[in-house]
């Protein structure tokens, strides 16, 4: 049983240097792999959640606000991006069709026998999914201590960024 989680969002391809990339995505990934190092070394249960896409996406209602396909099942795009495939080869892998994922919560609540301590967030996009699953998971378990490193995640843009790291503060989850 843990109760020390690291949540990696959407770490892809697509998101760092593919569609739907950006020069600050490119930038936080040798520090998400230097904080999945260090959360490994001390004993942290690592999940990674796998935004994921089928081939008729511009169908979907979510296509049809973001129309860039990105992060198709089984495309290079969807892939963990090569920095980071190693360290997070024996990490639990969570698919979300979309920005936050109800299954998350549910993983950790099992993993960690109920009531987790902690739960840090590191990934992409801030603004959309790291902000989605970080609140879902304030809601599930109000008593731990949800964290999120600002160094590791990047957003749209830098002005979306700060945005969401103020409103997940506005929230109690604190940002380091």
């Amino acid at each position: 049983m843990n109760r020390n989680f690291l949540i990696v969002v959407d770490m892809q391809n697509d998101f760092i240097d593919g569609a739907l990339g950006t020069k600050e995505a490119v930038a936080v990934v040798p520090n998400v792999l230097r904080r999945i190092q260090a959360c490994r070394r001390e004993g942290f249960a690592v999940i990674a959640t796998l935004d994921t896409h089928p081939e008729n996406y511009l169908q979907t209602r979510e296509g049809q606000k973001l129309p860039v396909p990105h992060c198709i099942r089984g495309t290079g795009g969807w892939d963990l991006s090569p920095a980071l495939k190693e360290a997070l080869d024996t990490a639990l892998k969570v698919e979300k069709p979309t920005f936050g994922s109800l299954k998350l919560p549910e993983l950790v609540r099992e993993i960690s026998g109920g009531q987790p301590e902690s739960i840090e967030l590191v990934g992409l996009c801030t603004d959309i999914c790291v902000v989605s699953n970080a609140l879902l998971l304030k809601a599930a378990f109000p008593e731990a201590r949800i964290q999120v490193r600002k160094d590791c995640c990047a957003g749209v843009t830098p002005e979306k960024h700060a945005a969401a790291l103020e409103t997940m503060a506005s929230c109690q989850i604190d940002i380091l």
